[in-house]
């Protein structure tokens, strides 16, 4: 049973028509592994407070704080914010938490963010949307951390800090759409990268007359800002399709058009065409498709339809179906005629563009894809993948030609 951790407290109650309660903090309080500590008022953390929580800590009211809040690397510490009216998250001092749950029925958006909190390792979004655009606060997510349960109840809509070198979803949306975004790092623990989504036009500070030739149509109501904060290495990006809010052209099939990612850059004074390949979501989720691509710079971001782009003819022949049981058929992503072009890469990628594979010198024998990862992050090396689709990336060089192709990969596990 867990115990109930009692402190004394101090309460400052003021008379005016009903009275307000407080709960201050002005020294030591710790939270052990095991107690729960609950405040019905609104919590004051003072400048001189040093709050520990390794147990839980449910907050009903406001959140304060001008001193520390932290915890123990060895513990599971939760902090609940639960209440049933509007709830303002504050504090000059940066709050760190192990784990949060954002939980509020009084509104669709309780929650005021109006500080920098930071999460260890895990953020529950149960109920209630958080507002940090409004309030100037910010989320930021360690290495190692993640989040679950978020959709169009219970996201962030302001700005999203991910650190370290795991792929990883950011929380992300605007008034009542949750509209992540999708990236897939590289080695360097130390790369940080910010993300807001906003559902609005940008044309006037970035007009959409202004493009590559191969864009066609932009779409003109939302946008990604996406910053790289520390490191210097390219991430693939996947942004997400709503029905909501995308318009419904970018959802109709073109013999002649593809969807694509696409960049604001500052330098050129233009939106560049990133390219992409576009995944189509059978899981229930908010969104229906998605754009994966390795992008070339940082700013501002949306979707785009594209000219295709011309493929220039091929002896190759891709077989876009495996079935790794090892029955000795299909148990292998098979490029028949890619021996011709040693000077080859070819990467593959699972529907949320996190990179399962990636071999240069891609041949018909020994440098094969058989349906296991190689990746880093969320999916775990020398593990089978699920059967579902995936898409590749082949990069080959024809005498002094580059060719890159893409496509669907399937990976079927019927025994």
């Amino acid at each position: 049973m867990m115990k109930i951790y009692r402190i004394p407290i101090f309460l400052s109650l003021l008379f005016m028509g009903k009275i307000v309660g407080q709960t201050v903090n002005t020294g030591d309080l710790s939270v052990a592994p095991n107690t729960q500590l609950s405040t019905l008022f609104s919590f004051d953390n003072k400048s001189s407070g040093d709050v520990l929580i390794d147990g839980s800590f449910i907050a009903y009211a406001n959140f304060n704080n001008d001193g520390l809040v932290t915890y123990s690397n060895t513990s599971n510490g939760k902090t609940f914010f639960i209440g049933t009216q509007q709830q303002l998250i504050s504090g000059t001092e940066i709050a760190h938490f192990q784990n949060i749950v954002f939980e509020n029925i009084s509104g669709l958006v309780p929650f005021q963010l109006n500080t920098i909190i930071e999460i260890g390792k895990n953020a529950e979004f149960k109920k209630g949307i958080v507002d940090a655009d409004t309030y100037n606060g910010k989320m930021i997510f360690n290495q190692n951390a993640f989040h679950t349960d978020a959709s169009n109840l219970s996201f962030v809509d302001g700005k999203v800090e991910n650190k370290g070198n795991l792929d990883f979803e950011f929380p992300v949306g605007d008034q009542f759409y949750f509209r992540p975004s999708y990236h897939e790092k590289g080695a360097n623990v130390n790369n940080a990268y910010t993300t807001q989504y906003f559902l609005q036009d940008t044309g006037n500070q970035h007009p959409y007359a202004s493009k590559d030739d191969t864009i066609i149509t932009i779409d003109e109501v939302e946008y990604w800002n996406l910053t790289q904060d520390q490191g210097s290495e390219k991430i693939v990006l996947s942004l997400t399709l709503d029905t909501n809010t995308t318009p419904a052209s970018f959802f109709e099939e073109k013999p002649d058009m593809q969807l694509g990612i696409v960049r604001w850059d500052d330098t050129a004074k233009k939106w560049v065409n990133e390219g992409g390949v576009t995944t189509d979501l059978v899981t229930g989720a908010n969104y229906s498709k998605l754009i994966t691509t390795q992008v070339g710079g940082y700013g501002l971001f949306t979707i785009a339809m594209v000219k295709k782009a011309d493929i220039p003819d091929s002896d190759l022949i891709i077989y876009n179906a495996i079935s790794p049981n090892g029955d000795g058929l299909n148990d292998s992503f098979y490029i028949k005629g890619i021996n011709q072009y040693p000077e080859n890469r070819v990467e593959i990628y699972n529907r949320w563009g996190v990179k399962v594979f990636d071999a240069a010198s891609y041949n018909e024998s020994d440098v094969m894809f058989k349906g296991y990862s190689d990746g880093r992050g969320t999916v775990k090396r020398g593990e089978g993948l699920p059967a579902g689709t995936y898409f590749y990336v082949l990069k080959y060089t024809k005498g002094t030609q580059p060719i890159e192709k893409t496509g669907y990969l399937y990976i079927s596990n019927d025994k």
